[in-house]
């Protein structure tokens, strides 16, 4: 009988188990996605502040609380708690909350931008934001969904 290094849905990962089960394996490319809508929109000038500090303060929240997130997974720290696992659900489900409304300001702004003939570089580069914004959303969704699940095993 060949071993498995799959975990029960019941149980929470911690160490390298986290680069190898359903909902955790997610960690990584929402921090690179995430980051990345925080690197291109910071890299422009912020002509419209209130709608791109929204688009700011989301990329940067998320990746700093997935980044601490991903670490208490790896250290253990969640204690293999249902509480936890109620935990990641609700993060996960606010994060990809937040993406899906930063993503919308900004391809809202990103149409602004385009009527307004500015530098076509501003312009792809705010549609790069765009795409990589309903990415980390889709991430965030698909991670609050299987840890919806996971939870439902506890």
């Amino acid at each position: 009988m060949a071993a498995t290094t799959a975990q029960p849905m019941g149980s929470l990962p911690s160490g390298l188990g986290i680069c190898t089960t359903a909902p955790d394996i997610f960690y990584i490319p929402e921090l690179v996605f995430g980051g990345l809508v925080w690197i291109l929109v910071a890299s422009t000038h912020v002509a419209p502040p209130n709608p791109l500090g929204w688009v700011m303060f989301v990329s940067v929240f998320c990746f700093v609380m997935t980044f601490l997130w991903m670490i208490i997974f790896a250290a253990g720290g969640h204690k293999n708690s249902s509480h936890w696992a109620a935990a990641d659900f609700a993060y996960h489900g606010l994060a990809a909350l937040f993406f899906l409304s930063a993503g919308v300001d900004l391809a809202i702004i990103t149409i602004g931008v385009k009527d307004l003939n500015l530098d076509l570089k501003i312009y792809r580069t705010y549609i790069s934001a765009v795409v990589f914004a309903f990415v980390a959303t889709l991430l965030y969704f698909i991670h609050a969904i299987l840890s919806a699940i996971r939870w439902k095993y506890f």
